[in-house]
């Protein structure tokens, strides 16, 4: 069975929760104990691999047909098999309840932010709304990444942060979804997912995701102060660059460096957050 949800749970994707929920939690956090408090560890195994088993889980589940033609499942992830279903079924359902039961523990504030969050991930795949194949929708309600880190930050500071960090972070992650989602044109297509990329079409994609990312690169650099590490922000908007001048890149390949990318600068932006909020220290 572990086996089993560690396949469905794409160990590559966990930063993209786990990540966000770390940066959130230290961008709150003022004390070197906020990092050994017993519920910061028990939201870090879930956003790091409870999390990404429901919203992957849930995705195969109601994905099967449209994943039948899909590359990507026979090389970089997991292909569900028909006798599989009634597994990943229970699964779900295993990771409902220990998210029911971590609700019942929470705040207010933090049941309102942990059930946006699971909201999301589950509509974001599953009828009737499955906003997957709802142009704008699709990357609009991937803001779903982004809630572990609001709820972590909820976890200390009992608030939200401040709505230009919020607004950076839905650039990022809109871009983000769009740019994954333009090496499966073809097979959305022919498998009837209106995305964005397949509404709108590769280069116009290419333009909506650099804009996109330009836009959170001035946010962070204006947030950062213009300090020089913030520049490598732009590593971002390069990637939607070199497609849009070279004809002769692979999406495909290159798509498969975002992840190191994420987790270098993510995990840099952790490290600066700890430093300078728990230390002192201003990088």
């Amino acid at each position: 069975m572990l086996s089993f949800l560690f396949k469905i749970s794409r160990f590559r994707f966990w930063i993209y929760t786990g990540g966000t929920y770390v940066v959130g939690y230290a961008l709150a956090a003022g004390a070197l104990g906020d990092f050994f408090r017993f519920d910061y560890y028990i939201y870090l195994i879930y956003f790091f691999f409870f999390a990404n088993v429901f919203i992957y889980g849930v995705n195969d589940y109601w994905d099967e047909k449209t994943d039948e033609k899909n590359p990507k499942k026979d090389e970089k992830e997991h292909r569900i098999k028909g006798e599989e279903k009634k597994k990943l079924l229970n699964v779900i359902y295993l990771v409902t309840g220990i998210s029911l039961v971590l609700i019942v523990f929470q705040t207010n504030l933090e049941r309102i932010l942990f059930s946006f969050f699971l909201l999301l991930s589950y509509f974001y795949s599953s009828p009737p709304l499955r906003f997957k194949e709802r142009p704008f929708l699709d990357f609009s309600s991937n803001y779903l990444y982004i809630m572990p880190g609001i709820f972590a930050y909820s976890m200390i500071a009992d608030s939200i942060p401040s709505l230009i960090i919020m607004v950076g972070a839905y650039f990022h992650i809109s871009a983000m979804h769009i740019f994954s989602a333009i090496p499966d044109i073809k097979y959305d297509k022919d498998a009837g997912i209106n995305t964005t990329p397949v509404f709108i079409g590769k280069k116009a994609s290419l333009i909506l995701t650099l804009v996109f990312w330009l836009i959170l690169s001035f946010i962070v650099i204006n947030l950062a102060d213009y300090r020089f590490l913030s520049f490598l922000v732009f590593l971002y908007p390069l990637f939607p660059f070199l497609l849009l001048i070279k004809d002769d890149l692979d999406i495909n390949k290159l798509y498969w460096y975002l992840p190191y990318v994420n987790t270098s600068l993510g995990g840099l932006l952790f490290a600066a957050l700890v430093l300078f909020n728990v230390f002192g220290v201003n990088i």
